[in-house]
């Protein structure tokens, strides 16, 4: 039936349909839903069409009346070279009267009305500082050197309009910002396999894929999408947190993992992992809050020093390896009575943790409500390092935390003069 009313067409209506995508090409969930939502979260596997699907909603939204667009990709040669002028990027999908003029210089796209795009990338997440937008597209987000932090900055600026919206296009990985926007309420989520889109692919490639990757972990999260909790020969997974009540404690410790950006202001310093842990009389250890900031060093410390004093701790443990003698004069700065034990590392992260993950194997763990960014950070540390967003400072206090409670052996301390 289609073959007979294409062979009815003329040529000029013929290529007319190339720029039909709703009505011809898309598939059901290449397509925008509808409502009211603020995120369209495409969690899709290679192949899938994402590029294409995200710069057709771009194309729509334009059409709509959309006048400042933020087109984000991993890097800077990735919006370029696939958002922009791909196959699927949004000058090859643009009939000619719509297509926008590309200025590479200014990372701009305008169109003949004079609505304007400007290209982002993950690498540089201050770029979004500042500027407004009514709609955004952002590519590949799970696989950004800065994803929070891109992110972060893009919401921001979206302050144009009646109701700005959001389209991500990922292939998915366990990290933070990905479960967050599942979580999120306002988050329309379309998933995707390869195989939905096998009708546009080679049959080569797609035979090559399913006997090599089909059944394994990696195809799991690359063919099917599927966001896998636990990183591959993690220390940590889901099932081995407990989460319960806290009962009355023995001790109680506040651990810090300070970073090595010792004189940084507020707004760009790295950030400083807190955790406070207790052993409960009853024998387990328990983990109490996860305060960890991004703060100046007179930020921290007092922040610190304000959990060493609410939870009646016993001890401030931080590490020494960053920062030397600051760490503890910017300690003592914000209470000169506090009690510090400093602490260096003499074993790499991982296999300091080891010994911490032994004991949540072995249930002596239990953790208040409401830690779910150190669950996600402990999730992502395996024994050949730390595969997650950024660096695991929230895990590296919580094993020193642990490792004083537990009295471990794994690094030496001195107490404050």
């Amino acid at each position: 039936m289609l073959q007979a009313e294409l062979a009815r067409m003329t040529p000029e209506a013929m290529a007319a349909l190339n720029w039909q995508w709703r009505d011809w090409w898309a598939r059901s969930n290449q397509i925008a839903p509808k409502g009211d939502w603020s995120t369209w979260l495409i969690l899709a596997g290679r192949g899938f069409g994402k590029t294409r699907s995200g710069a057709e909603w771009v194309r729509e939204k334009w059409r709509a009346g959309a006048m400042r667009f933020a087109i984000v990709a991993e890097t800077a040669a990735d919006c370029r070279d696939v958002l922009v002028e791909g196959q699927s990027g949004i000058l090859a999908i643009s009939p000619p009267a719509e297509r926008p003029i590309y200025e590479p210089s200014k990372r701009r796209l305008t169109w003949p009305n004079g609505s304007i795009a400007t290209l982002y990338n993950g690498t540089e997440p201050d770029q979004l500082r500042g500027p407004e937008h009514d709609a955004a597209l952002v590519d590949e987000l799970a696989k950004y050197n800065y994803p929070t932090e891109t992110w972060d900055n893009l919401q921001f600026g979206l302050r144009l309009g009646v109701h700005p919206q959001v389209c991500v296009t990922t292939t998915p990985r366990p990290i933070p910002i990905i479960r967050a926007l599942i979580k999120d309420p306002a988050t329309r989520v379309t998933r995707g396999s390869t195989f939905d889109n096998v009708a546009n692919l080679p049959e080569r490639f797609i035979q090559t894929i399913k006997d090599r990757y089909e059944g394994t972990r990696l195809g799991r999260q690359e063919l099917f999408a599927e966001v896998l909790d636990d990183a591959v020969g993690a220390l940590w997974t889901r099932d081995s947190i407990i989460t319960g009540s806290l009962p009355q404690m023995q001790r109680i410790v506040v651990a810090i993992d300070p970073s090595g950006a010792s004189g940084a202001a507020e707004d760009t310093a790295d950030s400083i992992g807190i955790v406070a842990a207790g052993k409960g009389f009853d024998g387990r250890f328990y983990v109490i809050e996860d305060a960890t900031c991004r703060m100046s060093p007179s930020g921290w410390a007092r922040r610190a020093v304000e959990r060493y004093r609410d939870l009646s701790a016993d001890v401030i443990v931080a590490e020494r390896n960053f920062g030397g003698d600051m760490v503890l004069a910017v300690i003592k700065t914000a209470d000169r009575n506090a009690n510090v034990k400093l602490v260096t590392a003499s074993r790499g992260k991982a296999v300091r943790a080891e010994p911490i993950a032994a004991l949540y194997e072995q249930k002596r763990v239990t953790h208040a409500a409401g830690l779910e960014a150190l669950e996600d950070q402990m999730c992502m540390m395996t024994l050949s390092g730390y595969v997650g967003d950024g660096s695991p400072d929230r895990v590296d206090a919580l094993v020193w935390a642990l490792s004083e409670l537990q009295d471990g052996s794994d690094y030496t301390w001195e107490g404050a003069i």
